[in-house]
């Protein structure tokens, strides 16, 4: 299936402030057949990783995480807002674009030496999954990898990633 990923995506002007374009996935993720390939095609960039589990953060990282996971054949964990996780977690604070916020991850997520893929639908600044990559580290994960369906790299997020494979579908 030869399929133009931008052809599917949302651009909004000004949302959720002025001067932002927002690319809004839900209209690749409404459709099935290219939703499916666009994991397809992730799973293709990736599967030379030596991937033992995939980590996404709330809310669109369970979207692209969890079917890529799946698709591997390897377990997904979720990164989610501090407070929203029923067992014991770790926590990391970092900047949004807009603000503050906060992840957790349960502490026996990920086990020391395990190879961690990290999965997300967009690589803006960086620093939502810079934090992921403290979290995974922390437990004693190796982050080998990210991925995305969308990379704005005229944003450098890139920059935070040091010495981890980036893999995008799309980049504008």
């Amino acid at each position: 299936m030869n399929v133009h990923f931008k052809d599917h995506i949302r651009v909004i002007e000004d949302w959720p402030q002025p001067g932002i374009r927002f690319k809004d996935i839900t209209t690749l993720l409404g459709n099935g057949d290219v939703y499916r390939e666009a994991i397809e095609q992730l799973r293709q960039l990736v599967k030379e990783k030596q991937i033992d589990v995939i980590c996404g953060p709330e809310a669109r990282g369970f979207v692209v995480g969890a079917p890529l996971a799946y698709a591997l054949g390897v377990g997904f964990v979720p990164i989610r807002k501090a407070g929203k996780l029923p067992y014991e977690t770790i926590e990391a604070k970092y900047d949004l674009e807009y603000g503050k916020d906060s992840l957790a991850v349960h502490k026996d997520a990920i086990r020391p030496g395990q190879k961690v893929l990290i999965a997300d639908d967009l690589l803006a600044t960086g620093g939502t999954i810079a934090t992921c990559v403290d979290l995974v580290r922390q437990l004693g994960g190796d982050v080998i990898g990210a991925a995305f369906l969308i990379e704005l790299s005229y944003l450098d997020g890139r920059k935070k990633m040091d010495g981890i494979d980036v893999f995008s579908l799309i980049t504008y």
